[in-house]
């Protein structure tokens, strides 16, 4: 889709999507991509496609550290991207400087979710999260907190800030135009 030629975000930097994992990052990505006429990337699958082993394998064969590694790699090539919305992964916000970056070559927006929003969508999916396969619903409830505790320090440094419960497909152009910093 060529977005330079009717879309309203002609010369727009990369919108970086983040927040935790199940907060609607992928799936509010592509439809304001699709509504907008922008392009969409979804890094895990950029990870992937280079790694050519899905996020899964890597965190079983080589570990976070490496993957996160690989994130940092695959975000930066990301550096000229316009007219585009990228979908980060939870983590990547975290690791290697890459908040920052991504504040300085785009606009970032951090999509929040209640504690109850994303313990059941991680729950309905957590076969297809490495870092979750393997546990409880008890160690999940605590896995969610600690992380969150160490993660929302980061995904606060965003440009803008939205409750995933009050999105639409319409409500990106909104979003983009508010800024918290």
């Amino acid at each position: 889709m060529d977005a330079s030629k009717s879309s309203p975000f002609i010369g727009l930097r990369a919108v970086f999507l983040i927040g935790f994992m199940g907060s609607g990052k992928t799936h509010w990505g592509k439809i304001w991509a699709a509504v907008n006429q922008l392009s969409f990337v979804d890094l895990d699958e950029v990870i992937e496609n280079k790694a050519g082993k899905s996020v899964a394998a890597i965190f079983d064969t080589m570990g976070e550290d490496h993957f996160r590694e690989l994130e940092a790699a695959a975000l930066r090539t990301c550096i000229d991207l316009k007219n585009t919305i990228v979908a980060c992964g939870g983590g990547t916000p975290c690791f290697y400087d890459n908040m920052q970056w991504m504040n300085d070559h785009g606009t970032t927006i951090y999509i929040t979710c209640t504690f109850e929003e994303i313990y059941q969508r991680i729950l309905a999916e957590k076969e297809k999260r490495p870092l979750l396969k393997k546990i409880n619903r008890a160690e999940l409830i605590f896995f969610i907190e600690q992380k969150l505790k160490e993660r929302e320090p980061f995904y606060k440094q965003a440009k803008s800030m939205v409750q995933s419960s009050l999105l639409t497909e319409n409500s990106f152009p909104g979003i983009i135009a508010v800024s918290t910093t």
